[in-house]
């Protein structure tokens, strides 16, 4: 099985508003950059999006180290929340609808294909690879609208 390591980070601004997620890819000695974005969104989609991005590039199934500075994703699936949503039908401990759910499966159907171990990195650090993948993100957002400011009028 071939092994593979994936740095993945997601951005947004104004949360929600615009974002973008950045991959970096790595086998042998070969290196390949994803990115993209959306116009409105949230930061923890974006991130589940870049890890979505990132295991979807694999064309067979692979050893996988994925790094990610993203609490959300790697405390979910670290700390079993994962496994408890799909248990619970998709509900959080307190009963509610898991958010993200729609990208929560997309990533279950992949780690089943995937042998991957997440590993979680300090963001805005020194770490190379999870810089790189902060600054697609960025520069993806960077392509999209602002969100519009409502108007504000103020009575006399």
């Amino acid at each position: 099985m071939k092994e593979v390591i994936i740095y993945t980070d997601g951005a947004c601004s104004y949360n929600p508003g615009p974002g973008g997620w950045g991959v970096v890819l790595m086998y042998k000695k070969s290196k390949k950059e994803l990115s993209g974005g959306e116009t409105d969104t949230t930061n923890n989609r974006m991130e589940l999006t870049a890890v979505i991005k990132g295991l979807s590039a694999l064309k067979e199934p692979c050893k996988v180290s994925l790094y990610s500075d993203s609490a959300y994703v790697i405390n979910a699936m670290l700390e079993g929340w994962l496994d408890q949503w799909i248990a619970s039908g998709w509900r959080t401990a307190d009963r509610k609808p898991v958010k993200n759910v729609d990208l929560w499966q997309k990533l279950q159907e992949l780690i089943s294909v995937h042998e991957v171990k997440f590993i979680k990195v300090k963001g805005h650090s020194d770490n190379e690879y999870n810089n790189r993948c902060d600054l697609l993100a960025r520069k993806e957002i960077s392509k999209l609208p602002a969100p519009e400011t409502p108007e504000v009028t103020i009575d006399s």
